[in-house]
């Protein structure tokens, strides 16, 4: 029996056919934005029983936690004595983008959501070209779908850093992949700039050329452009020493104020499991079991992508978890889960058996509606 072969389909079409997808991927995260926000605000107003008058107060409502703290560094910048000394923890991008659009506004609250629903919008669009490099678009597409389900996404759309430095993430490795080494690099300070888990991009970039070099035995002097990366940390680090005169003191204020402190992974996961015994029954579901399933998650996560994805990918998982497991007071790991790209990848090839797809997409979204309202309602450390 000959088999039959299929021309490909012309470039102008394909590419059409994947503007389409891309399109679908967008209203994917739109919807997901809309309903986030949307249901979390109705849900407030039920629980709280107040009426929320105006279109701002639905988005005020979300201004909990960290998100007045870049408000403030957006309005007032870094300071060196008083309580928002204290801010100096954060890194400035974020609150530096907030500024440059909220200023103008004369709004810094919308500024924040209008950065982080640009970014999350990025991110979408990145992560769906990030996919279609090695899967079709029937993967791609859910994927996003995961991504814009995944249980802390809500995250995504209000005054956090999540949504811009995922989008510079993906970003770096999307530009990495394409062999764009010196926009890669660029992408990579800005991610520093961000978080401080931009410094794990250059070892989890660096598998892409190992591996190049390990086959073709060649090297490329482009991939030099990795060692830019860090000089986004090294910016942060002058901020310091432009604010307190100590390039670290980031490290005394997360220390002293923040009572979080570097330490083996398995100190901090004793000590979370140690509240077995002390903590109220809310506290055990919402704060230990809780970090304890994202931080599994995430270690079959880096396996997984280890087997069925790049090792560049399960590198980056691998690193992340160790990360935020590294202290003596494990804090919002379903949070930092979301930066873990990869995940809504592995959801995504699970997915191709309906089983699963049914199973992950309810998972996810009724956590993602827990969450929420946990967030809402302030109740510690369930995000």
């Amino acid at each position: 029996m000959t088999a039959s072969v299929e021309s490909p389909p012309p470039l102008h079409a394909a590419a059409g056919g994947r503007q389409s997808d891309l399109r679908s991927a967008l209203l994917t995260m739109l919807i997901a934005k809309v309903l986030t926000l949307g249901v979390g605000a109705i849900g407030y107003q039920i629980l709280t029983d107040t009426l929320l008058p105006t279109p701002r107060a639905w988005l005020a409502i979300w201004n909990l936690w960290d998100a007045p703290h870049y408000l403030d560094l957006a309005r007032y910048g870094y300071e060196a004595t008083g309580e928002r000394a204290n801010w100096l923890v954060f890194y400035p991008l974020f609150p530096w983008l907030t500024r440059l659009v909220g200023l103008p506004l004369g709004d810094y609250l919308i500024g924040a959501f209008i950065v982080s629903t640009v970014a999350s919008f990025v991110a979408a669009t990145l992560l769906y070209r990030l996919v279609r490099l090695d899967h079709d678009a029937e993967v791609a597409n859910r994927a996003i779908w995961f991504f814009a389900i995944f249980p802390t996404a809500y995250i995504l759309h209000i005054g956090y850093t999540e949504s811009l430095f995922i989008a510079l993430v993906l970003g770096c490795f999307l530009a990495a992949r394409h062999d764009r080494w010196a926009l890669a690099g660029v992408l990579g300070a800005l991610a520093c700039l961000t978080r401080v888990n931009g410094l794990l991009l250059v070892p989890a970039l660096a598998i892409e050329p190992a591996l190049h070099l390990w086959r073709a035995r060649r090297f490329d002097p482009r991939w030099l452009w990795l060692a830019t990366i860090p000089l986004g940390f090294v910016g942060y680090l002058i901020l310091n020493y432009r604010v307190t005169g100590d390039p670290f003191a980031f490290l005394t204020i997360t220390r002293e104020r923040w009572y979080k402190s570097f330490a083996p992974p398995w100190v901090g996961i004793v000590a979370l499991f140690e509240g077995l015994v002390w903590r109220p029954p809310f506290e055990i579901w919402t704060v230990i079991w809780q970090q304890a399933l994202f931080i599994a998650i995430g270690a079959v996560g880096a396996v997984a992508a280890w087997r069925w994805l790049r090792p560049s990918y399960a590198v980056w998982v691998g690193l992340n978890l160790l990360l935020f497991t590294s202290t003596s007071f494990i804090l919002s790991a379903p949070r930092y889960s979301l930066i873990l790209f990869p995940l809504p990848i592995l959801f995504a090839l699970l997915a191709r058996r309906p089983t699963w797809q049914t199973a992950l997409t309810a998972w996810s979204l009724i956590l993602l509606a827990t969450l929420a309202l946990l967030f809402l309602m302030q109740v510690g450390m369930a995000y």
